[in-house]
């Protein structure tokens, strides 16, 4: 059957129309950065003795990471979840300010705090951060110019998973380009197990048993459906950090490659035990480097 061009613009109206309705349609909340606010430091600040030493409180270049602004037009919409499409009044001036300072078309600004971010560390805009990687960027250029399967993996790709593999006290390392990558990959790579180990489809007792909090990152349960849709492995949720509950799923369990999947630190025995640790690196210092 074929359908004229025609047919399908009047559908993708129809579905816009619908999902407008439902209030689901992406919604932009620009930001503006503090341009230049990484690089307010002093001379001595930047040297190089300093820039690779610890620091036991926040310097200037940490507030870098958490400060941002955005158009007073943008935050109402924001505060009355009214949606944005980001291009009323918070288009930025070709010219910037002498205190580097963005300004909207309004000139109306409001600084905000973040919270929400995953720079915990504020090695955003570290000097030492910034400055490697200006260094990278003259001497290698931008980009990896091509995927790590075919020409994209270079000494230092290798460099970074081995230097990741010590401080974890692992025995290798495997960069993914996101954590919502390495979570799915990992995942169908469990439930594969039981596929490889049979030599082919595995019976319905060899397939891997996955035990899932019900919090778990919605990474972990793409993950986890997709190796149920491969057939290799069956998904178990328990109750969110319900020892209780999840005892009693293992308890019942007849399969005998039981994994279980958390966000969290639970101490478990006897089984495969998989914690999702992509917040908590340096974050627990001196003594402890990570949750696992």
């Amino acid at each position: 059957m074929e359908v004229n061009g025609g047919a399908w613009e009047f559908w993708v109206e129809e579905v816009l129309s619908k999902l407008q309705s439902l209030n689901v349609l992406r919604s932009l909340r620009l930001i503006h950065l503090l341009a230049g606010a990484a690089r307010r430091s002093t001379s001595a600040e930047n040297s190089p003795s300093n820039l690779n030493r610890f620091f036991d409180g926040p310097n200037k270049w940490d507030r870098a990471s958490v400060e941002v602004e955005i158009s007073e037009s943008t935050f109402r919409k924001w505060i009355h979840d009214v949606p944005s499409s980001g291009d009323d009044n918070d288009i930025v001036d070709d010219d910037v300010r002498a205190d580097d300072k963005a300004e909207a078309i309004d000139g109306k600004l409001r600084k905000l705090i973040v919270f929400s971010g995953n720079d915990y560390l504020g090695l955003s805009s570290h000097p030492m951060v910034s400055n490697a990687a200006i260094k990278a960027a003259q001497e290698h250029g931008m980009g990896p110019r091509g995927s790590a399967l075919i020409c994209g993996y270079t000494t230092y790709h290798r460099l970074l998973e081995s230097s990741l593999a010590n401080l974890k006290r692992k025995e290798d390392c495997l960069l993914c380009p996101t954590g919502f990558s390495a979570n799915m990959a990992f995942m169908t790579a469990v439930g594969n197990v039981g596929l490889l180990v049979a030599g082919g489809k595995p019976s319905k007792d060899d397939r891997v048993a996955i035990f899932s909090d019900a919090l778990n990152h919605a990474s972990i349960i793409d993950g986890i459906r997709l190796a149920e849709r491969q057939g290799n492995a069956v998904a178990f949720v328990y109750r969110h950090a319900d020892m209780c509950h999840l005892d009693a799923l293992l308890s019942s369990c007849p399969m005998k490659k039981r994994v279980v999947v958390t966000d969290s630190l639970f101490s478990m025995d006897g089984f495969l035990f998989v914690i999702d640790d992509a917040h908590a690196t340096f974050v627990l210092w001196k003594k402890w480097r990570w949750c696992s």
